[in-house]
């Protein structure tokens, strides 16, 4: 299955949610250099959805806050998780 987020590196919180204009958005710890900030974001992701952080992919936007990716569970299971965000 593949998202479409928003992802606000540096934040003081981890936390994935629906911003106002209804995107789905991420805030991470980690700073957005290096690639820590998208290291960090898989291992984030990983842990929400309850499955390893290799199921986790990074399709596009490396260096943008809007990225794409591809997140190896059942489509249910991602649906679950992101109702309650």
């Amino acid at each position: 299955m593949t998202l479409h987020l928003k992802v606000k590196p540096g934040s003081k919180i981890d936390a994935l949610f629906y911003d106002a204009a209804g995107t789905l958005t991420v805030k991470i710890k980690a700073p957005a250099q290096d690639g820590k900030a998208n290291a960090y974001l898989c291992e984030f992701l990983a842990k929400q959805f309850g499955i390893a952080k290799s199921g986790v992919t990074i399709v596009s936007g490396f260096t943008s806050p809007f990225k794409r990716i591809a997140i190896d569970a059942d489509e249910e299971a991602v649906q679950a998780v992101l109702q309650q965000a």
